[in-house]
């Protein structure tokens, strides 16, 4: 699942030092349109709000915009040292606990929104994959419990809240990330719901999908009676009324996202640059057959480290998990940095592994998504997707 709630955290009341925000719009705007907006938080709804401590103005300003509508906020604080420490002083007979209070909270909690925001990568690196692979399967569980009572989630970041690590892991400066993070965030809504559900329903009809990439990526897989859902950033009444996965939005938002047809995925993917633990793998390439990756190598990078944290993973971690397409004309990439997302207008990401979260059935612990700029998507022989471009 692609926001995962922490296996700890500090219940925060008050008298947090408050710390410099990116820049971009002021904190109160940002709190309104998460609570208003995006989740559509009612009065006399709990609403669960997290963060870390350097977010805390943010987290402020969410915590009163709920109260002005009558419900009711509870903030939780988290942070990298903390999730470090978790491994270093607990005992690893503790990985496989699963968390019953949080599990406890889907019977409370009516909207959840998180600050997803990364100060250190590569922190878990040394960390035995097997210990990884137990807390993420006991994790597996909270989250569905979380999917099933339709909890609404709002996730601010989406891989690219600006910190300074994370403008370093991609070539830029934070105030550029920043100023291409929250160009993303205020985008047209209406034309971002208007595109989606364009999108939505072209994959939603779509019988066969062939991908394609000048890098050496030529898939195909069916989609045939498959869900399709979008993450447009509002969760609408429709949204609420599906329940499940259509009740997430990830901002900045802009994405369309189904699951293949188990079994169906033969060809190859390619994927030119995957982050993992803070470093970049090059030309990681996946084959799939009969729905399932058969092999998997790379030409640069930590390929055996990655390879690890995949043989410790749950079954269903080898199945072609996602086919995600990204809306939002407002996110831009600048060419000379080395920046991928979900969200542009024309990315194309696809998914290995688990995906309950994205309507799928298949549960496992392990998910690796791989972006794809510039790939050619063809639905039924049309393109929906050409050379990296949307087609509408």
């Amino acid at each position: 699942m692609r926001i995962a709630l922490s296996s700890i955290a500090l219940i925060a009341f008050a008298g947090l030092a408050s710390a410099s925000m990116p820049s971009g719009p002021d904190t109160k705007s940002t709190g309104r349109l998460l609570v208003n907006d995006c989740a559509v938080v009612a009065e006399g709804e709990a609403v669960l709000i997290s963060g870390k401590a350097g977010d805390w103005d943010l987290l402020e300003s969410i915590a009163v915009e709920t109260r002005k509508l009558g419900a009711f906020p509870m903030i939780t604080l988290d942070s990298d040292k903390l999730g470090r420490r978790l491994y270093d002083e607990v005992p690893a007979k503790y990985d496989s606990q699963l968390n019953t209070f949080d599990v406890k909270l889907a019977d409370t909690v009516k909207v959840m929104i998180t600050i997803d925001s990364t100060d250190s990568y590569g922190l878990f690196a040394d960390v035995p994959p097997e210990r990884v692979a137990a807390r993420a399967a006991a994790r597996q569980q909270v989250e569905e419990a979380w999917l099933k009572h339709n909890i609404r989630t709002v996730s601010l970041g989406n891989g690219l809240y600006p910190t300074d690590a994370t403008a370093k892991l991609h070539g830029l400066t934070k105030d550029q990330l920043a100023d291409i993070f929250w160009k993303g965030v205020n985008t047209d809504y209406s034309k971002l719901q208007n595109t989606g559900e364009t999108v939505r329903a072209a994959l939603s009809s779509a019988k066969e999908a062939h991908l394609t990439n000048p890098n050496g990526t030529d898939l195909k897989f069916s989609l045939a009676g498959r869900q399709t859902f979008v993450s447009d950033g509002i969760i609408s009444a429709d949204d609420r009324a599906k329940g499940g996965p259509a009740c997430q939005v990830w901002l900045p938002a802009g994405e369309v996202y189904s699951t293949p047809v188990a079994g169906s995925a033969e060809g190859t993917v390619v994927v030119d640059r995957y982050v993992f633990q803070g470093q970049d793998i090059t030309g990681l390439k996946l084959t799939f057959k009969a729905g399932k990756c058969t092999d998997m190598s790379a030409k640069g990078g930590p390929i055996d480290k990655l390879k690890a944290q995949y043989a410790a993973a749950t079954p269903g971690k080898d199945a072609l998990a996602l086919i995600d397409v990204g809306i939002n004309e407002g996110m831009k990439l600048p060419k000379e940095s080395k920046l991928l997302a979900w969200m542009p207008a024309g990315m194309v990401t696809i998914g290995l592994g688990g995906n309950a979260w994205a309507g799928g059935d298949n549960n496992s612990s392990f998910f690796l998504p791989g972006f794809l700029p510039g790939s050619t998507l063809t639905l039924d022989g049309k393109a929906l997707v050409e050379n990296g471009a949307l087609k509408k």
